[in-house]
């Protein structure tokens, strides 16, 4: 497929020549980051969640930010692994190879690749508009920075829960080269590299790669087995170019390609339709349920369950300096995520239910922008324009109970597929301001006009002669009860959805969305010591169609777009000469129609509650958060950070449990969303010669109980845990070797992060066990 070019950067592109040779240059090299030192310095972690450089203790917002050093020392490599640094950051497995994560209990739990998130991803500020692109960003990283609250008037998408921005490293004036090197538990073998440096006096460039290859981690508790094996490629390569002291431009190509298997369920328990159905299948109500660690599982055997999954990225960065202090910033890109994986389902070693997915996303994006200053006032103004598709097919096959059934243990085998095709088209304009009007105080303010179209078209067909016959009669049976004629035999290929009045068709539908973001704030800072800050903001994340297996067509219609209001008090203080940092804030969420996958009544209704997109009417978030860093010496550092949360939905939400029971959910905490997270770490390190430096260290992380739905339903209970990593080793004093031994949830604690039911199986997805290896590092 050709990569269609933007027609603004062409025209940016020609602008080049126009530009005034005498306007402010800016510096477009980002120094490479630096190997840690014995001694403190004082410094501060630089950030651009304003879009400007800044320290981290200046930005008066909630931000954590992670160095690209601290990331490989811990071995943070996913959104996963991010969650245990970052406190209110949730991730959640879904089962299906797609990352759902949130922030301080905004999220949206979607197990399809056209999931938009309520929390944005940007790589170099580029939207990652679905969940299922992000894997590949966390490569060769100057830093990531979290941001906390509704985005959209500095970030290109909009969002409700906030924004994960990965920030590459980038390419060097001198020649600089590094080596990461691991080996781990379960065979795993890490490496990772760079080359940065010059071409011509204007031109540098970074190269930078990884791969992953480890052995099977599950191992089946009913026979001989093991799945899990790691297969995962990442590459890069950033062009940086300024052909006149005013232009800049930096070409990013990367992208990645994931050949592991995907993970297998721990059955947890067996909940039948019917009582009929129970006492059909015995195989599966006296399945035994997974024993309690992270490696027991269960799965179809002689089925390969892998990914050849891959996805890429070409994004084009331009900035040309103006007279009057003012910078023309484009940003293009073009992005596509292809998939093939076979997941399976229900985690037992029947088949029973077991998916396929297959279909691609891409996006086009573009945003142009002007920015300077005048006096005392800093302002930019632009606008965006994206064309997102998620295009899937999928085959599901699973077992209907039939009274027929003669070798077979359970039934006949029903093979369905999904055809859905979703387009998003998004034009935004926005624009923002910071006004310095005293000594120490500055007023922000910021605002985002979006138009969000989305077309989507689709149903479930049927797969198999088989299939069909089956589906029909079911349909013909209902419509006997309704004095209604029978229906010619639906054929492979076509539509088994149907309409109230039991007639097969696809679903269709459009829906337009426009609203106005914005932020305002206003902060005092007393000489970089001191932040006070107090902000109020408004996010939207627009509505998107359900991907189901569904039986009826008004299962797939599209949830509507869902809005926040957040206020936030804080403060930012730098203590003993910048030895303590401290922040602390607090936090008030108003939400309303909250999108979460949830069932509805549809007709006809003999067919039951069905599985749909719905929206929580009004429901709020409470909430403190705060984190304190200690440097009492030179080789000592501590640090501790959390949050607490109080979610709650405020007005009547009747919908459907686990169970099909039909309840009001209005006083329940939202799904996903412990009341306490904490993640602390300590490093020390001291001299053993002139030349090296020996370290020890750990971090914590805890997550309180929570659900995995809606009610309280003891069988969807998340429990508490808490993990413990370790890791010691040596380092030059000028940082260029690093040799570390680690151990990560080094008492292999068992939890696990999400509970569902898929047909009539309850399953698990556990955590990793415990792991641990050595890494060794080098930088040139």
């Amino acid at each position: 497929m050709g990569m269609p070019v933007p027609i603004t950067s062409l025209a940016i592109i020609a602008v080049a020549t126009l530009v005034v040779d005498g306007a402010h240059a800016q510096n477009a090299v980002v120094p490479e980051t630096q190997q840690p030192q014995f001694r403190y310095d004082g410094r501060d972690i630089v950030v651009t969640a304003q879009r400007r450089s800044e320290a981290l203790s200046d930005v008066p917002m909630s931000v954590t930010a992670v160095s690209g050093q601290a990331l490989r020392e811990r071995g943070v490599n996913t959104l996963q692994d991010l969650a245990k640094l970052t406190p209110g950051l949730s991730y959640v497995e879904s089962g299906s190879s797609n990352p759902v994560y949130s922030i301080r209990g905004i999220g949206f739990f979607d197990t399809t690749i056209g999931n938009r998130p309520a929390v944005s991803v940007y790589l170099d500020e580029v939207s990652l508009p679905f969940s299922i692109m992000a894997p590949g960003a966390s490569l060769d990283l100057e830093r990531v920075e979290v941001l906390k609250g509704p985005q959209g008037t500095l970030f290109g998408q909009n969002s409700t829960g906030g924004a994960i921005n990965y920030i590459a490293a980038k390419p060097t004036e001198v020649l600089k080269a590094g080596v990461d090197l691991g080996v781990g538990r379960f065979n795993t073998v890490d490496a990772a590299g760079f080359v940065s440096g010059p071409i011509t006096g204007s031109m540098r460039i970074r190269v930078a790669g990884r791969i992953e290859r480890g052995g099977d981690w599950q191992r089946s508790y009913t026979r001989a087995d093991t799945l899990g094996r790691r297969d995962m490629l990442q590459g890069r390569a950033l062009f940086e170019w300024s052909p006149a002291s005013t232009v800049r431009m930096l070409l990013n190509v990367n992208g990645f390609k994931d050949r592991g298997d995907t993970q297998s369920a721990q059955l947890l328990a067996f909940v039948p339709s019917s009582t009929r159905l129970a006492s059909e299948i015995p195989a599966l109500a006296n399945y035994p349920s997974a024993p309690p660690n992270n490696r027991a599982a269960d799965w179809d055997p002689d089925i390969a369950l892998d990914k050849d999954n891959s996805f890429y990225q070409v994004s084009l960065r331009q900035e040309f300096d103006l007279e009057s202090d003012m910078v023309l910033t484009s940003l293009s890109g073009y992005l596509r995520f292809d998939i093939d994986q076979v997941t399976d389902q229900d985690g037992t070693a029947y088949n029973n239910v077991r998916t396929a997915a297959g279909g691609y996303n891409d996006s086009l994006y573009q945003e142009l922008r002007l920015s300077g200053t005048l006096g005392s006032l800093r302002w930019t103004v632009g606008g965006i324009y994206s064309h997102d598709r998620a295009i899937e097919d999928n085959r599901v096959d699973f077992r209907y109970s039939t009274t027929n059934f003669a070798t077979l243990p359970f039934g006949e085998l029903i093979g369905t597929s999904q055809t859905y095709r979703q387009v998003f088209a998004t034009v935004a304009a926005f624009g923002s301001f910071d006004w310095t009007i005293a000594d120490g105080l500055v007023l922000h303010g910021g605002s985002r006009w979006t138009a969000a179209d989305l077309d989507y078209r689709g149903c479930a067909r049927v797969a198999d002669a088989g299939g069909g016959l089956a589906i029909t009669a079911l349909y013909d049976s209902l419509r006997a009860a309704r004095g209604l004629a029978p229906l010619a035999t639906i054929r492979v290929g076509e539509c088994l959805m149907v309409d109230g009045n039991l007639d097969p068709g696809e679903a269709r539908g459009r829906l337009d969305q426009r609203n106005l973001a914005w932020r305002a704030g206003i902060d005092w800072n007393e000489d970089g010591n001191l932040l006070v800050y107090a902000n109020a903001s408004r996010g939207y994340k627009g509505g998107s169609a359900p991907t189901i297996n569904g039986l009826g067509i008004a299962q797939i219609v599209a949830a509507k777009q869902e809005t926040v209001l957040a206020y936030e008090v804080g403060a930012k203080a730098t203590l003993l000469d910048r030895r303590v940092l401290l922040t602390a804030a607090a936090f008030y969420y108003d939400y309303s129609d909250k999108q979460v996958r949830g069932r509805t009544l549809v007709a006809p209704t003999l067919l039951g509650a069905l599985e749909t997109l719905v929206n929580v009417p009004q429901s709020r978030i409470m909430g403190v958060e705060g984190s304190i860093e200690l440097h009492p010496n030179n080789g000592l550092k501590l640090s501790v950070a959390g949050t607490w949360l109080g979610s709650k939905v405020t007005d009547n939400f009747v919908n459907y449990s686990i169970l099909g029971v039909e309840r009001d959910f209005v006083g329940n905490p939202f799904p996903y969303t412990p009341r306490a997270q904490v993640v602390g770490d300590a490093q020390y390190q001291w001299t053993i010669g002139r030349s090296f430096d020996v370290f020890a260290g750990g971090s914590l992380n805890f997550r309180s109980a929570t659900t995995a739905g809606f009610g309280a339903e003891p069988l969807l209970a998340l429990k508490s845990y808490a993990l413990v990593d370790l890791r010691a080793g040596t380092v030059t004093r000028d940082g260029r070797w690093r040799l570390q031994v680690y151990g990560r949830n080094v008492f292999d604690r068992y939890y696990w992060t999400n509970v569902a039911k898929f047909v009539d199986n309850v399953r698990r997805y556990a955590g990793n066990p415990a792991t641990y290896g050595v890494t060794l590092s080098l930088r040139l």
